[in-house]
């Protein structure tokens, strides 16, 4: 086993964890915050968006199963890359999509990816999406993990918010 992480920010934390815990090769999808500026911040802090950090999720995956590349297409399918200032209902600097690379390769991927997504006329409006190093990853309240299977009434309404519409329409 090849076992890597990415982390990626593309609205709540709670709809990012499901269509990346359902692929073949992925270990785990911890709910977090990454980029911020404060150590071992709280959802409360992240909430007042005075940390830097967005909502994120950290997978952690089997390389020889599924690729970097792979996974960073699966986002551009559930995570809308036109819009800098949240996701759907999500509103604000703690929901903005990012892309956080590890490593050069991983930076390599997500800007060929980003560019060819901006190059195919997909979206009308311009690829905003941020690719930024990593910084420590905080992982968030337990009550926050795997949402999706705790509360999946509440998974459902939140989805339904706008992004369940948006993975129908670009999902392959």
């Amino acid at each position: 086993m090849k076992k890597e992480t990415a982390i990626f920010a593309g609205g709540c934390f709670w709809c990012m964890v499901k269509p990346f815990d359902e692929q073949p090769g992925i270990i785990s999808v911890v709910s977090g915050y990454c980029g911020g500026h404060v150590a071992n911040p709280t959802y409360e802090q992240v909430c007042t968006e005075t940390t830097g950090h967005a909502e994120s999720v950290e997978i952690t995956y089997d390389a020889d199963v599924i690729s970097y590349k792979d996974l960073v297409e699966i986002y551009w399918q559930i995570a809308d890359p036109t819009d800098a200032m949240g996701q759907f209902q999500d509103r604000g600097d703690s929901y903005r999509p990012i892309i956080f690379y590890a490593n050069e390769e991983q930076k390599k991927i997500a800007e060929n990816s980003k560019r060819n997504l901006a190059e195919s006329g997909i979206f009308d409006d311009p690829i905003v999406t941020e690719i930024q190093p990593a910084t420590t990853f905080y992982p968030a309240e337990d009550y926050h993990q795997d949402f999706y299977k705790k509360n999946p009434e509440r998974f459902e309404l939140e989805e339904s918010g706008g992004r369940a519409e948006f993975i129908k329409k670009h999902r392959k």
